[in-house]
């Protein structure tokens, strides 16, 4: 079966799974304190799938459901005490720190992989090879809304086509980060685009139409390489870098759209749900097995052993608000 595959068959059993908890709302106390709950990010949703289908092997009284609403869904019902654990796709935002801490919801901040934001166009588009951060600014910032509409805007040696867009709807983590990256400024992002939470519809769009252009999370690109082209980004020492092979996002040299992903557990379910700490135990021990295959890079030897020991020292609160594209993932951990 091929990750693809598995992935849409998981999803579905993983739908089947909560739609069950939903409708036994009655379970005891007990009962509750036996499950887990994670919602999240699209992007890092597979490598969760595939650790909580793998624990409940191992200990089969285990519950845990795994769903995807996107980041800023997740942090919501993280933040309202809904959920254990939000998979999220960039740091947790200072609003969603106030609404958190207004509950008395501390949190531990955990990198689990590392992604590239993949910047997509249609095959037959032979001339954006390369994309400076300037014309990806002047491509996805809010001020291009209903301005810049054709590719020689963009840029004037490129043909005068239409520019149609597809990416990530505004309230995901995907949408955030390359917002943030390339235009210096969160929530500073165009309207006018094709908008979608399930990004294999962006690969769609952009596979279908010759003058698209697009950008999806790196597994994306690699489960759909043979329809779309790849763009390289000139990155911060004015090379232009592509996410695939993927040493460029560990070695850090495709940047500023190379990411960290995260896992953010709860302390009030670390101290009262003991089956969630031994879970992100499990999490943390086993979860490199599978960020590779799930098209992800794994983390540096080094962050992973910082990341236990952050884990198991119970320290909460964020430090990778302050990190800048292009920082060893380390130097946050």
């Amino acid at each position: 079966m091929r990750f693809h595959d598995k992935f849409k068959y998981s999803f579905c059993l993983t739908s089947l799974i909560l739609s069950t908890s939903t409708i036994t709302g009655c379970n005891s106390g007990q009962e509750l304190k036996s499950q887990v709950s994670i919602d999240g990010a699209a992007v890092g949703f597979p490598i969760s799938l595939a650790v909580a289908e793998e624990y409940q092997k191992v200990k089969a009284d285990a519950k845990v459901s795994v769903a995807s609403s996107g980041t800023g869904g997740g942090f919501s019902k993280f933040c309202n005490g809904d959920i254990d654990i939000v998979g999220a796709s960039r740091t947790i935002r200072n609003e969603e720190i106030a609404k958190c801490k207004s509950k008395n919801i501390e949190f531990v901040e955990l990198p689990i992989g590392l992604d590239g934001v993949a910047v997509i166009a249609n095959p037959k588009n032979k001339f954006a090879q390369c994309l400076t951060i300037k014309e990806m600014n002047t491509i996805w910032s809010a001020k291009s809304d209903g301005k810049i509409l054709t590719w020689n805007q963009v840029n004037p040696k490129f043909p005068k086509l239409p520019l149609k867009l597809y990416a990530p709807a505004s309230d995901t983590g995907t949408f955030d980060y390359l917002t943030q990256a390339v235009t210096g400024k969160a929530k500073n992002g165009r309207t006018d685009y094709t908008p979608s939470h399930n990004q294999n519809l962006l690969v769609q769009g952009v596979s279908g139409d010759e003058s698209a252009l697009g950008y999806v999370g790196i597994s994306y690109y690699i489960q759909n390489q043979e329809k779309l082209n790849l763009v390289a980004i000139e990155n911060l020492k004015g090379e232009c870098k592509k996410p695939v092979p993927l040493d460029n996002v560990l070695k850090n040299t495709y940047t500023p759209l190379s990411r960290p992903l995260f896992i953010y557990v709860s302390k009030i379910s670390l101290d009262n749900k003991p089956v969630v700490k031994e879970f992100v135990d499990f999490y943390l021990e086993n979860s490199w097995k599978w960020v590779d295959g799930a098209g992800y890079v794994a983390l540096p030897d080094e962050a992973y052993v910082k990341v236990k020991q952050k884990f198991a020292a119970g320290e909460t609160g964020t430090k990778f608000q302050k990190a800048k594209p292009g920082e060893p993932i380390t130097n946050f951990i």
